[in-house]
């Protein structure tokens, strides 16, 4: 397929080109850290960032969180997120 925008650098505003489901865990940081989380089912993401912190966001369907994430907490999500990176 033809890129017409290979040769340029991906950039942390750009479109993301890869994306997995994400498994929520107390214990365990993301795979790959996202460049932002899409909710796909309505509910509560609870995120913690490169310091620690944790933070519940509500969110629905077609939602996205612009956001960095380090992990995302089993403990209080109820949603269903797939992170984009």
């Amino acid at each position: 397929m033809f890129d017409p925008f290979a040769s340029y650098a991906l950039g942390v505003t750009g479109p993301a080109q890869r994306h997995y489901r994400v498994t929520p865990s107390d214990t365990e940081d993301l795979p790959v850290r996202p460049r932002a989380l899409k909710c796909i089912a309505a509910g509560d993401v609870v995120v913690v960032d490169e310091g620690g912190v944790d933070e519940t966001y509500p969110m629905l369907a077609g939602d996205e969180l612009i956001f960095r994430a380090v992990r995302v907490k089993a403990t209080g999500t109820t949603a269903t997120v797939v992170a984009w990176y």
